[in-house]
């Protein structure tokens, strides 16, 4: 079935039946569109690193600090919760400072979260870890937004290249912490603080925009900030909300925790790492193709669906040999969740008919998302905690999967998530 709304949305020409509401063009062209395209996949880019990098040390930070296995699944959950409880004073915040500034804000917080994360205190790590979150958490809704408004012709692209930087992010942390932590003879808390210099060179390629932005611009982002009545009854963005959830909550469960699954079953510490890093490579490739296959018409229900059941077979071949096919494992689960965040963030865009409707939806789908999501890390150490192994943790991943797909069915369905559109 052609993705007429994908691809109507990308030529910026409104879906029959659906009641798109008048903007201001605010699209990006020649040289400044090229940068603006790198600006954005660098803010894209530290999404993630600084949360990620947590998990291959995860064991070290237990063992030197004494945590317990549910005290450490803190360490991500904070930033999740952080993502949730931020997510609707975005639109706000970037209303009242401007989309470009704020932006800008959002790598100073994580720069300074990750000097925080130096201090010789549990309680160092724990509020560097909170403001870490937060800068992600409003960076995370509004760069939806920013693609809707600046690349209405190549949206399928450019959520793309975001999901790919997301998924690169993460793969580059997960990857290469514990290879620099050894080459370089650190100790893990300096490790974590490396990852603030990505954010300092994101900072640095956005600050254009800062100085570009005018009073125009501040007032295009206003639009955003007036609540969409009846969004949070729409049946159409509740798909899309649950949807989000539960794909984060099945991916950041699985990124705190893996290592550690890897590790009890045998696995070098290195090697566990390595894995996961493996994983967000495949993942790369997943989210990279996943909305250019949705505006080629390959129906997003049809690819929701098949991420899903990726992911439940990466949980179950865990489950039953995690070192016989560990690569096997990691390909199926890197395909599956890339395709799923990919699939979440295409939602967002294109269920809203404007930028405006794209920021409330994105606050909407990240607040209650992500809070769902954050109950993952800290359930599954806690299972594992009371039952001493990963069968009854790997289990639920695999079991709480399987509803991803009615959600993904719902959130594929052609209609706009707005008001004046009834599910």
């Amino acid at each position: 079935m052609p993705n007429t709304s994908a691809a109507h949305t990308e030529t910026g020409r409104q879906a029959p039946g659906s009641s798109r509401i008048p903007e201001e063009p605010r699209a990006a062209y020649g040289r400044p569109a090229v940068w603006l395209a790198v600006s954005v996949i660098l803010l894209a880019l530290n999404l993630r690193p600084a949360l990620v990098a947590v998990s291959p040390l995860l064991d070290t930070i237990r063992s030197t600090t004494g945590m317990s296995a549910t005290t450490a699944g803190l360490l991500t959950t904070l930033p999740l919760l952080c993502f949730g409880l931020l997510a609707p004073l975005a639109p706000q915040i970037g209303s009242r400072w401007g989309m470009e500034p704020t932006l800008a804000a959002t790598m100073a917080l994580v720069c300074a979260g990750t000097a925080l994360r130096m201090l010789d205190a549990m309680a160092g790590l724990l509020a560097g870890t909170v403001l870490i979150g937060a800068g992600i958490a409003v960076a995370n809704v509004l760069l939806p937004g920013v693609i809707k408004r600046d690349f209405p012709s190549r949206i399928g692209l450019m959520t793309s290249l975001y999901s790919m930087s997301m998924f690169g992010g993460a793969a580059l942390a997960a990857g290469v912490t514990v290879p620099v932590e050894h080459a370089a003879d650190l100790a893990w808390r300096p490790t974590l603080a490396l990852w603030g210099l990505p954010a300092i060179l994101a900072l640095i390629v956005w600050m254009p925009q800062v100085l570009r932005h005018t009073r125009t611009r501040a007032t295009g982002a206003r639009g955003a900030t007036p609540p969409v009545r009846g969004l949070w009854r729409h049946q159409v963005a509740w798909m899309v909300t649950l949807y989000m959830g539960l794909q984060s909550l099945a991916y950041y469960a699985a990124t705190a925790w893996l290592p550690s699954v890897l590790t009890d079953a045998g696995t070098h510490e290195g090697v566990a790492g390595w894995m996961l890093s493996f994983s967000s490579l495949l993942g790369i490739v997943g989210a990279f193709l996943t909305p250019i296959l949705a505006n080629r018409h390959v129906h997003p229900g049809v690819l929701a669906s098949s991420g899903a059941v990726l992911c439940v077979l990466g949980f179950v071949g865990l489950l039953v040999s995690p070192t016989a096919w560990i690569y096997l494992w990691m390909v199926l689960l890197g395909l599956g969740q890339g395709a799923a965040i990919s699939l979440a963030m295409l939602f967002i865009v294109l269920r809203a008919p404007d930028a405006r409707h794209a920021a409330q939806l994105s606050s909407m789908a990240q607040c209650f998302g992500y809070v769902l999501a954050a109950l993952g890390p800290l359930t599954l150490g806690g299972v594992h905690q009371l039952t001493g192994g990963w069968t009854i943790p790997l289990l639920l991943l695999a079991v709480l999967v399987l509803p991803q797909i009615v959600f993904g069915l719902g959130a594929a369905r052609e209609r706009h998530a707005s008001p004046e559109q009834r599910s």
